[in-house]
């Protein structure tokens, strides 16, 4: 009885050593996981490291503004320019933005002929 048990003990051991070696193995994926995937495109990805030109691809852009956020509406950021004049920027889902701008940043944004904003970037980064 007492040597079964020893071979059981033994064969118990290996399994269980081979089911940890098994394991660490699988966690070095040859491929990048999804998470890195998304990591890479933070880094590489990130719209204020880009030229406005890159950003913007096939867009005409036909004007730019400069300004301080006034508000922020829904769609929209009211922005005050540098000679006092107020300008409402609509911008969706197919803008692209840097990071959301608050009241009181300085932004500038990049507009289509349809006056919609294409591109608006934080104009603060650029002082520092």
């Amino acid at each position: 009885m007492m040597p079964l048990l020893t071979v059981c003990g033994r064969l118990l051991f290996i399994l269980l050593l081979e089911s940890f070696a098994v394991g660490c193995t699988q966690s070095v994926l040859p491929t990048p996981s999804p998470q890195e995937h998304l990591g890479m495109g933070i880094v590489t990805g990130t719209i204020g490291a880009q030229t406005p030109g890159a950003v913007m691809g096939d867009e005409q852009v036909v004007g730019s503004l400069v300004g301080q956020v006034q508000a922020l509406e829904g769609g929209a950021y009211l922005v005050r320019d540098v000679r006092g004049q107020e300008h409402r920027i609509p911008h969706d889902e197919n803008t692209k933005i840097d990071r959301p701008a608050h009241i009181g940043d300085r932004i500038q944004s990049w507009f289509d002929r349809h006056g919609r904003a294409v591109l608006i970037r934080s104009a603060d980064e650029e002082n520092r």
